[in-house]
């Protein structure tokens, strides 16, 4: 099977940094800090619709491009300083990849960054790719990842499953034409009521019973 993961909140819990890195930025500018947990839930759609919901909306494009600057540099100084993979999420993806799947990770983080943080959890032999928000003319919910994943490796639609913590995901998949694995861990499961996945995984595990049961084992 062609298994695509997103990545924060769903193979590693970034939220910490993530909210370090924005009320910085956000000090940087004058303004107050905002709660962790409503930083995390701006996240899934990139950096500059993270940085456009924590700042000011209405601030202007050339303000909102500088934060987006302040941003990324400050981020990619601190981004492992509490980031951590989620539980079993190690041992599962070395399983499935030793297992014979071709792993792939498309999220609408920058894929440089992406890369240097899977490198630092001993992950990148796993992943056959890495893609990122800038990695393409459009981020997800736009197919071009997954699509692009299926041509590279031969995957049929029906032998692919995008896996992630977020609506953004699901359509993601739907767009693709392929099934979805929901986590309930991460940052925004709750999502999931807008838009259902095909399944839903409580824990990383899990993953194993479900592609040995696609393969037919």
């Amino acid at each position: 099977m062609l298994l695509v993961f997103d990545l924060d909140g769903t193979l590693i819990d970034s939220a910490a940094d993530l909210a370090i890195s924005m009320n910085a930025t956000r000090r940087h500018f004058g303004l107050a800090p905002l709660d962790p947990k409503l930083i995390c839930s701006y996240v899934g759609n990139g950096a500059a619709v993270l940085v456009r919901r924590a700042i000011v909306p209405d601030a202007g494009e050339a303000v909102l491009d500088d934060a987006l600057a302040f941003f990324l540099k400050f981020y990619r100084a601190h981004a492992l300083e509490h980031t951590r993979l989620y539980p079993g999420v190690g041992e599962t993806v070395e399983s499935l990849a030793q297992g014979g799947h071709t792993l792939g990770v498309l999220t609408n983080k920058p894929a440089r960054i992406s890369s240097d943080i899977i490198a630092a959890l001993g992950l990148q032999l796993c992943f056959a790719r890495v893609y990122g928000g800038d990695s393409f003319a459009s981020k997800k919910p736009d197919p071009i990842g997954i699509v692009t994943l299926m041509n590279a490796f031969g995957a049929a639609r029906e032998c692919t499953m995008m896996i992630g913590d977020s609506s953004v995901d699901v359509q993601t998949a739907r767009n693709a034409g392929v099934r979805s694995c929901g986590v309930s861990w991460g940052f925004q499961p709750d999502t999931f009521a807008l838009d259902a996945p095909d399944i839903v995984i409580t824990s990383p595990s899990e993953l194993l019973n479900i592609t040995a049961t696609a393969n037919g084992s």
